[in-house]
């Protein structure tokens, strides 16, 4: 498998199992417990991989998102806990959703997929992805299900910065690119109903350029890799975006 087939093999499963322990009844529990709503958690615990930095970082490194949804995940919420501390919970929150999801796949599977992934995100320079940056902190863990796991985080993140990358790059806003890319997410990022953009054709083709340039990055960034150890990260992937339907608990 080459770097540009990878790139689209994994594009939308590392999407989905990247941000599947966010809103999990179980994480929502973790929340209630550090003395958050599952939202505040999830925006200390994402957004506080970066430190307890003022709230324009933040916006910065989340950017599909309207400033104003902020407020209340980010700078009210630093009210009632340390994003720092906050986001080494979370990390555990992830933890414990992948021991209750990935007891099915052979284990050989999710240690060559954490090698892989996290060689690739090794090799990212330092200083051009915040949440790669903010990720990237924590120690790769010796537990082959959870390093596999922090890798899918590592990759998701990973493709969301550069697509931030390529949005900027063909000139596309923020709200334009997250209304092309699903109406009902525009919403859920904090965006009203008349701050829709107008789409044109113009824009439409900006985004399907920015799809490529995303994939095209990180197939760049996939190059690191040997073609077996492509091949990990592309069978791991499937292998947990299966899993995804039918959650096994590890023994």
């Amino acid at each position: 498998m080459n770097s540009s087939d990878l790139a689209n093999v994994t594009a939308d499963p590392i999407q989905v199992l990247g941000m599947s322990f966010y809103f999990d009844p179980l994480t929502g529990a973790r929340a209630k417990a550090n003395g958050l709503n599952i939202y505040e958690y999830y925006g200390l615990g994402r957004g506080g991989t970066i430190g307890n930095v003022d709230t324009d970082v933040i916006v910065e490194a989340f950017t599909f998102f309207h400033p104003r949804f902020f407020e209340r995940l980010w700078t009210l919420a630093k009210e009632k806990a340390d994003p720092v501390t906050v986001a080494a919970d979370y990390v555990q929150a992830a933890y414990e959703f992948a021991d209750r999801t990935f007891g099915a796949i052979d284990v050989q599977v999710l240690r060559d997929f954490a090698v892989a992934a996290h060689k690739v995100a090794a090799a990212v320079e330092s200083g051009r992805h915040q949440l790669v940056d903010g990720y990237k902190q924590y120690d790769v863990p010796t537990n082959p299900v959870h390093a596999a796991y922090l890798g899918c985080i590592l990759m998701r993140e990973l493709r969301g910065c550069v697509h931030i990358d390529a949005v900027n790059e063909v000139g596309l806003s923020a709200a334009e690119a997250c209304y092309l890319h699903d109406p009902m997410i525009f919403t859920l990022h904090g965006y009203v109903e008349e701050e829709a953009p107008n789409v044109t054709p113009e824009t439409a083709a900006k985004k399907l350029r920015a799809e490529e340039l995303t994939s095209a990055m990180m197939s760049e960034c996939f190059s690191v890799l040997s073609d077996d150890e492509r091949q990990h990260l592309a069978d791991g992937t499937l292998a947990m975006f299966a899993a995804l339907k039918e959650p096994v608990l590890v023994s």
